[in-house]
Protein backbone atom coordinates (compact mmCIF):
# COMPACT_ATOMS: atom_id res chain seq x y z
CA UNK A 1 0.00 0.00 0.00
CA UNK A 2 1.70 3.56 -1.14
CA UNK A 3 1.53 6.05 1.21
CA UNK A 4 -0.68 9.23 0.02
CA UNK A 5 0.23 12.71 1.04
CA UNK A 6 -1.64 15.53 1.80
CA UNK A 7 -0.65 19.14 0.30
CA UNK A 8 -2.03 21.92 1.26
CA UNK A 9 -3.92 23.54 -1.37
CA UNK A 10 -3.91 26.88 -2.38
CA UNK A 11 -7.47 27.01 -2.58
CA UNK A 12 -7.83 26.20 1.23
CA UNK A 13 -7.55 28.99 3.03
CA UNK A 14 -9.06 28.48 6.54
CA UNK A 15 -8.36 32.35 7.35
CA UNK A 16 -9.63 33.29 4.49
CA UNK A 17 -12.72 31.09 4.36
CA UNK A 18 -13.37 32.68 8.21
CA UNK A 19 -13.42 36.13 6.66
CA UNK A 20 -15.35 35.38 4.21
CA UNK A 21 -17.80 34.13 6.14
CA UNK A 22 -17.68 37.04 8.70
CA UNK A 23 -17.76 39.38 5.87
CA UNK A 24 -21.11 37.06 4.56
CA UNK A 25 -22.99 37.67 8.03
CA UNK A 26 -22.15 41.02 8.52
CA UNK A 27 -23.50 41.45 4.73
CA UNK A 28 -26.44 39.64 5.85
CA UNK A 29 -26.98 41.24 8.97
CA UNK A 30 -27.19 44.71 7.01
CA UNK A 31 -29.39 43.01 4.16
CA UNK A 32 -31.89 42.13 7.18
CA UNK A 33 -31.49 46.11 8.04
CA UNK A 34 -31.98 47.38 4.74
CA UNK A 35 -34.83 44.45 3.97
CA UNK A 36 -36.82 45.62 7.41
CA UNK A 37 -36.21 49.48 5.86
CA UNK A 38 -37.64 48.18 2.95
CA UNK A 39 -40.70 46.24 3.93
CA UNK A 40 -42.33 48.10 5.91
CA UNK A 41 -45.82 50.56 4.56
CA UNK A 42 -45.57 54.45 6.29
CA UNK A 43 -48.71 55.70 7.28
CA UNK A 44 -49.53 58.79 8.69
CA UNK A 45 -52.45 59.62 11.82
CA UNK A 46 -53.43 63.34 12.22
CA UNK A 47 -53.58 64.57 16.36
CA UNK A 48 -55.08 67.76 15.82
CA UNK A 49 -52.92 69.16 13.23
CA UNK A 50 -49.91 67.64 14.29
CA UNK A 51 -49.00 64.68 12.01
CA UNK A 52 -47.44 61.28 13.62
CA UNK A 53 -45.58 58.59 11.09
CA UNK A 54 -45.43 55.22 11.80
CA UNK A 55 -43.94 52.13 9.76
CA UNK A 56 -45.27 49.27 9.91
CA UNK A 57 -45.12 45.18 9.36
CA UNK A 58 -46.84 41.95 9.22
CA UNK A 59 -50.61 40.95 10.31
CA UNK A 60 -52.37 39.77 13.84
CA UNK A 61 -53.26 41.74 17.10
CA UNK A 62 -51.81 45.00 16.83
CA UNK A 63 -48.58 46.49 18.75
CA UNK A 64 -47.56 49.74 19.11
CA UNK A 65 -43.97 50.91 19.29
CA UNK A 66 -42.63 54.08 20.82
CA UNK A 67 -38.77 55.15 20.68
CA UNK A 68 -36.74 57.45 23.12
CA UNK A 69 -34.05 59.63 23.09
CA UNK A 70 -32.11 60.20 20.46
CA UNK A 71 -34.13 57.70 18.13
CA UNK A 72 -36.77 56.89 15.41
CA UNK A 73 -38.91 54.13 14.31
CA UNK A 74 -36.14 52.24 13.32
CA UNK A 75 -34.96 51.24 16.70
CA UNK A 76 -37.17 48.32 16.76
CA UNK A 77 -35.89 46.74 13.17
CA UNK A 78 -35.38 43.63 14.85
CA UNK A 79 -38.21 43.27 17.03
CA UNK A 80 -40.49 44.38 13.92
CA UNK A 81 -38.79 41.72 12.32
CA UNK A 82 -39.27 38.94 15.36
CA UNK A 83 -43.07 40.11 15.56
CA UNK A 84 -43.98 40.64 11.91
CA UNK A 85 -45.35 36.94 11.71
CA UNK A 86 -47.71 36.89 14.28
CA UNK A 87 -48.66 40.88 14.93
CA UNK A 88 -49.34 43.97 13.07
CA UNK A 89 -46.40 45.81 14.50
CA UNK A 90 -46.53 49.84 14.46
CA UNK A 91 -43.30 51.94 15.30
CA UNK A 92 -43.94 55.55 15.23
CA UNK A 93 -41.84 58.30 14.72
CA UNK A 94 -42.34 61.05 17.72
CA UNK A 95 -43.46 64.15 17.25
CA UNK A 96 -40.22 66.04 16.79
CA UNK A 97 -38.65 63.44 15.49
CA UNK A 98 -37.93 61.88 11.14
CA UNK A 99 -41.10 62.29 9.44
CA UNK A 100 -43.37 63.52 12.20
CA UNK A 101 -45.03 66.82 12.61
CA UNK A 102 -42.80 69.41 14.45
CA UNK A 103 -44.39 71.80 16.07
CA UNK A 104 -42.80 74.95 17.49
CA UNK A 105 -43.00 76.13 21.15
CA UNK A 106 -42.03 73.51 23.88
CA UNK A 107 -45.74 73.61 25.55
CA UNK A 108 -46.72 71.29 22.37
CA UNK A 109 -44.47 68.45 24.04
CA UNK A 110 -46.33 68.31 27.20
CA UNK A 111 -46.98 64.48 28.09
CA UNK A 112 -51.03 64.71 27.11
CA UNK A 113 -50.02 65.70 23.78
CA UNK A 114 -47.46 62.69 23.86
CA UNK A 115 -49.82 60.61 24.97
CA UNK A 116 -52.73 61.64 22.50
CA UNK A 117 -50.46 60.66 19.53
CA UNK A 118 -50.38 57.27 20.66
CA UNK A 119 -54.29 57.34 21.10
CA UNK A 120 -54.43 58.72 17.53
CA UNK A 121 -52.31 56.60 15.86
CA UNK A 122 -54.10 53.53 17.43
CA UNK A 123 -57.31 55.19 16.12
CA UNK A 124 -56.43 55.79 12.85
CA UNK A 125 -55.62 52.29 12.73
CA UNK A 126 -59.36 50.94 13.64
CA UNK A 127 -58.20 49.61 16.53
CA UNK A 128 -59.60 50.01 20.16
CA UNK A 129 -56.05 48.75 22.06
CA UNK A 130 -52.94 47.36 21.40
CA UNK A 131 -49.86 46.10 23.15
CA UNK A 132 -47.53 49.00 24.21
CA UNK A 133 -44.43 48.82 23.72
CA UNK A 134 -41.59 52.14 24.70
CA UNK A 135 -38.51 52.76 25.36
CA UNK A 136 -36.66 55.59 27.24
CA UNK A 137 -38.49 58.32 26.62
CA UNK A 138 -41.08 56.39 24.72
CA UNK A 139 -41.33 54.38 28.06
CA UNK A 140 -42.30 57.44 30.12
CA UNK A 141 -45.19 58.27 27.10
CA UNK A 142 -46.15 54.17 27.80
CA UNK A 143 -46.39 54.29 31.46
CA UNK A 144 -48.21 57.46 30.93
CA UNK A 145 -50.40 56.24 28.55
CA UNK A 146 -51.32 52.98 30.46
CA UNK A 147 -52.31 55.32 33.69
CA UNK A 148 -54.62 57.81 31.70
CA UNK A 149 -55.90 55.36 28.95
CA UNK A 150 -55.86 51.87 30.75
CA UNK A 151 -58.60 50.73 28.46
CA UNK A 152 -56.57 51.20 25.33
CA UNK A 153 -54.04 48.93 26.54
CA UNK A 154 -53.66 45.06 26.25
CA UNK A 155 -50.21 44.79 27.41
CA UNK A 156 -47.58 46.52 28.51
CA UNK A 157 -43.93 46.54 27.44
CA UNK A 158 -40.81 48.81 29.01
CA UNK A 159 -37.37 49.02 28.44
CA UNK A 160 -35.33 50.64 30.55
CA UNK A 161 -37.57 53.10 31.83
CA UNK A 162 -38.54 52.02 35.61
CA UNK A 163 -42.08 53.03 36.77
CA UNK A 164 -42.38 56.41 37.52
CA UNK A 165 -42.57 56.15 41.06
CA UNK A 166 -39.40 54.09 41.59
CA UNK A 167 -37.63 57.01 39.06
CA UNK A 168 -38.98 59.62 41.44
CA UNK A 169 -37.73 57.81 44.70
CA UNK A 170 -34.35 57.33 43.17
CA UNK A 171 -34.27 61.08 41.81
CA UNK A 172 -35.24 62.11 45.40
CA UNK A 173 -32.80 60.00 47.64
CA UNK A 174 -29.96 58.13 45.09
CA UNK A 175 -26.98 60.14 44.68
CA UNK A 176 -25.75 58.13 41.99
CA UNK A 177 -29.45 58.59 39.57
CA UNK A 178 -29.08 62.25 40.47
CA UNK A 179 -25.38 62.47 39.41
CA UNK A 180 -26.38 60.25 36.34
CA UNK A 181 -29.51 62.50 35.70
CA UNK A 182 -26.77 65.76 35.26
CA UNK A 183 -27.22 65.98 31.43
CA UNK A 184 -30.89 66.03 31.88
CA UNK A 185 -30.56 69.09 34.10
CA UNK A 186 -28.78 70.48 31.28
CA UNK A 187 -30.77 69.73 28.73
CA UNK A 188 -34.11 71.32 30.71
CA UNK A 189 -31.69 74.90 31.15
CA UNK A 190 -29.68 74.95 27.99
CA UNK A 191 -30.81 75.71 24.34
CA UNK A 192 -30.15 73.37 21.25
CA UNK A 193 -27.62 75.95 19.52
CA UNK A 194 -25.45 75.86 22.74
CA UNK A 195 -22.28 74.63 21.83
CA UNK A 196 -21.76 72.23 24.59
CA UNK A 197 -25.42 70.87 24.77
CA UNK A 198 -25.28 67.47 23.54
CA UNK A 199 -22.56 66.06 26.61
CA UNK A 200 -19.81 68.56 26.22
CA UNK A 201 -20.16 69.38 22.27
CA UNK A 202 -23.14 70.57 20.11
CA UNK A 203 -26.64 68.69 18.91
CA UNK A 204 -25.99 67.57 15.16
CA UNK A 205 -27.49 64.63 12.94
CA UNK A 206 -23.70 63.16 13.98
CA UNK A 207 -23.06 63.52 17.38
CA UNK A 208 -27.07 62.42 18.36
CA UNK A 209 -26.34 59.22 16.21
CA UNK A 210 -22.97 58.69 17.81
CA UNK A 211 -24.45 55.81 19.96
CA UNK A 212 -25.41 53.69 17.03
CA UNK A 213 -22.94 50.50 16.67
CA UNK A 214 -23.58 49.70 13.05
CA UNK A 215 -22.57 51.62 10.46
CA UNK A 216 -25.22 50.50 8.07
CA UNK A 217 -28.04 51.94 10.98
CA UNK A 218 -25.95 54.92 11.64
CA UNK A 219 -26.22 56.33 7.71
CA UNK A 220 -29.99 55.72 8.45
CA UNK A 221 -29.77 57.53 11.79
CA UNK A 222 -27.59 60.92 10.52
CA UNK A 223 -30.66 60.87 7.68
CA UNK A 224 -33.17 60.67 10.48
CA UNK A 225 -32.04 63.57 12.63
CA UNK A 226 -30.94 65.67 9.99
CA UNK A 227 -34.72 66.32 9.41
CA UNK A 228 -35.55 66.10 12.60
CA UNK A 229 -36.42 69.16 15.41
CA UNK A 230 -33.60 69.43 17.96
CA UNK A 231 -35.50 72.02 19.85
CA UNK A 232 -38.31 69.56 19.96
CA UNK A 233 -36.14 66.63 21.27
CA UNK A 234 -35.25 68.74 24.40
CA UNK A 235 -38.77 70.43 25.20
CA UNK A 236 -39.44 66.12 26.07
CA UNK A 237 -36.96 67.52 29.06
CA UNK A 238 -38.04 71.15 29.94
CA UNK A 239 -42.18 69.96 29.94
CA UNK A 240 -42.05 66.63 31.28
CA UNK A 241 -38.84 65.52 33.48
CA UNK A 242 -38.89 65.98 37.10
CA UNK A 243 -37.12 69.18 38.15
CA UNK A 244 -33.76 69.12 39.85
CA UNK A 245 -33.58 69.95 43.84
CA UNK A 246 -36.82 68.08 44.68
CA UNK A 247 -35.82 66.03 47.81
CA UNK A 248 -39.73 64.80 48.42
CA UNK A 249 -40.73 61.53 46.37
CA UNK A 250 -43.54 62.94 44.23
CA UNK A 251 -47.02 61.73 44.75
CA UNK A 252 -47.97 58.54 43.58
CA UNK A 253 -48.84 56.94 40.09
CA UNK A 254 -52.00 55.28 39.50
CA UNK A 255 -52.32 51.25 40.29
CA UNK A 256 -52.07 49.41 37.34
CA UNK A 257 -54.01 46.22 36.39
CA UNK A 258 -51.83 45.26 33.11
CA UNK A 259 -49.66 42.27 31.81
CA UNK A 260 -46.50 44.33 32.36
CA UNK A 261 -42.76 43.24 31.11
CA UNK A 262 -39.95 45.04 32.22
CA UNK A 263 -36.92 45.13 30.60
CA UNK A 264 -33.36 46.76 31.98
CA UNK A 265 -30.21 46.68 30.77
CA UNK A 266 -27.91 46.64 33.51
CA UNK A 267 -25.04 48.46 32.34
CA UNK A 268 -27.64 51.64 31.75
CA UNK A 269 -25.41 54.69 33.02
CA UNK A 270 -28.23 56.96 32.51
CA UNK A 271 -31.16 55.07 34.43
CA UNK A 272 -30.31 52.91 37.77
CA UNK A 273 -31.27 49.54 38.54
CA UNK A 274 -32.82 50.07 41.88
CA UNK A 275 -35.37 52.15 39.89
CA UNK A 276 -37.09 48.66 39.41
CA UNK A 277 -37.51 47.48 43.16
CA UNK A 278 -41.13 47.62 44.26
CA UNK A 279 -42.71 47.55 40.22
CA UNK A 280 -44.43 44.33 41.21
CA UNK A 281 -46.44 46.43 43.93
CA UNK A 282 -47.73 49.21 41.54
CA UNK A 283 -49.33 46.42 38.96
CA UNK A 284 -52.15 44.36 39.69
CA UNK A 285 -51.28 42.14 36.98
CA UNK A 286 -48.49 40.01 36.32
CA UNK A 287 -45.57 41.53 36.34
CA UNK A 288 -42.04 40.31 34.80
CA UNK A 289 -38.72 41.88 35.17
CA UNK A 290 -36.11 40.94 32.68
CA UNK A 291 -32.41 42.26 33.75
CA UNK A 292 -29.72 42.01 31.00
CA UNK A 293 -26.40 42.00 31.95
CA UNK A 294 -23.72 43.25 29.37
CA UNK A 295 -26.45 45.52 27.65
CA UNK A 296 -26.84 49.59 27.79
CA UNK A 297 -29.46 51.67 27.64
CA UNK A 298 -30.27 51.05 23.92
CA UNK A 299 -31.38 47.33 25.19
CA UNK A 300 -33.46 46.79 22.28
CA UNK A 301 -30.25 46.89 19.97
CA UNK A 302 -28.04 45.77 22.60
CA UNK A 303 -29.44 42.27 23.75
CA UNK A 304 -31.41 42.39 19.96
CA UNK A 305 -32.46 38.63 20.05
CA UNK A 306 -33.35 38.06 23.62
CA UNK A 307 -35.26 41.16 24.13
CA UNK A 308 -37.08 39.96 20.56
CA UNK A 309 -37.57 36.22 21.22
CA UNK A 310 -38.47 37.16 24.88
CA UNK A 311 -41.07 39.43 23.63
CA UNK A 312 -42.69 36.86 21.31
CA UNK A 313 -42.35 34.52 24.12
CA UNK A 314 -44.17 36.39 26.61
CA UNK A 315 -46.89 37.97 24.01
CA UNK A 316 -47.88 34.60 22.84
CA UNK A 317 -48.71 33.18 26.34
CA UNK A 318 -50.73 35.74 26.82
CA UNK A 319 -52.77 35.51 23.53
CA UNK A 320 -56.15 35.38 23.35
Amino acid sequence: MSAITLKPSRRFNPRSILCQLLGGLSLLAAQSHADIMDEVEHGYADNNGVSIHYATVGEGPLVIMIHGFPDFWYSWRHQMDGLKDSYKVVAIDQRGYNLSGQPEGEEHYAMRNLVSDVAAVIRHLGEDSATIIGHDWGGVVSWQFAFALPQMVDRLIILNLPHPNGMGRELASNSEQQQNSAYARAFIAGDASDPDIFFGGPMTAQTLSGWVTDPAAREHYVIAFEQSSFPGMLSYYKQNYPRPGSTSTPPAAPQLNVPLLVFHGLDDTALHSDGLNNTWDWNDGDTTIVAVPGAGHFVQQDAAELVTDTIKWWLNARRQ
